[in-house]
């Protein structure tokens, strides 16, 4: 329970993934979020005026947490190479809500409504992400840099929600392949042809910056894992 003159929005984020990995993303209302809370809705409403709300302060708050794991070193690195790793750090935030990350999935591909609103805001997320990893989006052209990389993700997301091994090989090769046919699909793309680079010692770059997925959103952002990658 919360008590409202200490509710902060990273509680209502909280109750709401919590409450779709429960429930599934059509089964939660505002009301329940209050409940869950032990709030009252006028309190409620401070934080939020719809739950795509919630869902885009989600997507911010891993922004966030990718954005503080990056190691300074990281822009030694091929930009190809970059952009993987700035990826996988943001599988591994993801972890904790992926329950509820499921459902939103499901919802997602029976809601073309709902799609184009996620749509939206993965975008703005992986426009970051290029930022992150020193791929310095631009303009019109950085904004459709972003949305190929919305579908490169996207893909290996979908491939991630069925992997059970802690190492996320298969999330690993599936992004590699993404990454690579992203390659050849727009290379004509000024920026993303920087990703052409090959990626190379892949278990390596894995075990050089391990993460391990926060538990909550005030966790520290950045501590050694003992992940083993195959």
């Amino acid at each position: 329970m919360t008590d409202a003159q200490t509710l902060a929005k990273k509680d209502v984020v909280e109750a709401f993934m919590a409450l779709v990995a429960e429930r599934g993303a059509d089964g939660v209302e505002v009301g329940d979020i209050a409940q869950h809370l032990n709030v009252p809705l006028f309190e409620l409403r401070r934080h939020m005026d719809t739950p795509l709300d919630l869902l885009e302060a989600f997507e911010r708050e891993i922004d966030r947490q990718v954005l503080e794991r990056v190691p300074d070193e990281l822009m030694q690195d091929p930009p190809r190479e970059r952009i993987f790793d700035v990826l996988m750090m943001r599988f591994d935030a993801f972890m904790p809500y992926k329950p509820a990350l499921k459902e939103l999935f499901r919802e997602a591909r029976r809601n073309p409504i709902f799609l184009a609103a996620w749509n939206r805001i993965a975008v703005r997320s992986q426009y970051w992400m290029l930022v992150a990893a020193g791929l310095s989006p631009k303009g019109a052209r950085g904004m459709a840099q972003a949305q190929g990389m919305v579908f490169v993700f996207g893909r290996a997301f979908q491939v991630w929600l069925k992997d059970d091994d802690p190492g996320m090989a298969r999330t690993m090769a599936e992004l590699d392949r993404r990454l690579r046919g992203a390659e050849r699909n727009m290379r004509r793309v000024r920026g993303l042809s920087r990703l052409a680079a090959p990626l190379r010692f892949l278990t390596r770059r894995r075990q050089r910056y391990p993460t391990e997925p926060a538990a909550e959103f005030d966790d520290p952002p950045y501590r050694e894992s003992s992940r083993t990658t195959h």
